[in-house]
């Protein structure tokens, strides 16, 4: 296997997870303790565009070349766990961007006026913190897509 396909696959992981874990524990809880909650939401709102793309690009890049590795190289049951866990990772973050970001988008108005409404707030939080488990997931599917890499290279030799 070149050795080009494998530096493109552990960019795409790298690049991936490096966001998430840098995103998750550097800059929004640096952001929201820096800035009042509105001027924070807006800081957040304008990083998640950018957040969810590079997602698509190194999930997408990453899932073609695992699918590659499958059907080339043994150790397919490792291969096959990479594939998988970067479909799922990547069909979670399509979802976050596509489908939730917007719905918190719209509510981030409600909550951030100075009485908000019980009922929007109640949604945007329900939102917020299933876009957070979701992220957790897909950085754990990241994890287990870099262990079972690790291990179909050792078995390949």
């Amino acid at each position: 296997m070149g050795w080009v396909l494998l530096f493109v696959l552990f960019l795409c992981q790298a690049c991936w997870l490096g966001a998430m874990v840098f995103f998750a524990l550097i800059v929004a809880p640096t952001v929201f303790s820096r800035l009042p909650l509105p001027e924070a939401g807006k800081v957040i709102s304008g990083i998640f565009p950018r957040y969810y793309v590079l997602g698509y690009c190194a999930g997408t890049i990453a899932l073609i070349v695992a699918i590659y590795l499958l059907i080339t190289q043994t150790g397919r049951l490792w291969w096959a766990a990479v594939a998988v866990a970067f479909a799922a990772g990547l069909g979670i973050t399509v979802y976050s961007g596509v489908v939730l970001r917007p719905q918190i988008d719209a509510l981030r108005a409600v909550v951030e006026q100075p009485n908000p409404d019980p009922t929007g707030k109640a949604r945007f939080d329900k939102l917020h913190r299933l876009s957070v488990q979701l992220n957790a997931t897909v950085m754990a599917l990241n994890l287990v897509a870099l262990a079972s890499t690790a291990r179909a290279l050792i078995r390949n030799g």
